[in-house]
């Protein structure tokens, strides 16, 4: 009886999908371009935020967040949720380093001049997937809007 219960459980594990280990810049472009979709309107400026953020955040040169967008996008394409990017964020960034990640994603949602319900949405869940507490999600989007 023991012994077909473990196959029984083994056949399982096999099924099971592998949630795909993606790096820390990934992770945070993945959602930082989700963010910039959930509008469903590609703006420049958007864009431009985009590229610059990573620039800054990851000290990366021009062709390496070419390649770095170029591959979370297709990681995001993939993804059925945003588990996979928010669990390399939790694993390797402090309560404050995640916090600065929520201002990311809402200085990039500003970028067009307005947030769409949709961006706020995709904000607030990746901020529960940080576990950033609601003050904290409210001061980065002040500090957001300010800046």
């Amino acid at each position: 009886m023991f012994k077909q219960i473990k196959q029984l459980l083994a056949a399982f594990d096999e099924q099971q999908p592998s949630i795909e280990q993606h790096d820390l810049k990934t992770a945070v472009a993945a959602l930082l371009i989700e963010v910039m979709r959930a509008d469903s309107k590609l703006d420049h400026n958007e864009q431009h935020t985009l590229t610059v953020t990573l620039k800054k955040y990851f000290n990366l040169t021009e062709s390496e967040v070419d390649e770095l967008t170029t591959n979370a996008a297709g990681s995001l394409d993939g993804a059925i949720d945003y588990f996979q990017f928010s669990k390399q964020i939790n694993d390797h960034c402090s309560a404050a380093q995640r916090i600065e990640i929520i201002e990311l994603l809402w200085r990039l949602a500003y970028a067009d001049g307005e947030i769409d319900p949709q961006e706020e949405y995709v904000i607030r869940k990746v901020a529960g997937l940080l576990y950033v507490a609601h003050t904290d999600f409210i001061a980065a989007k002040l500090a957001a809007t300010q800046s």
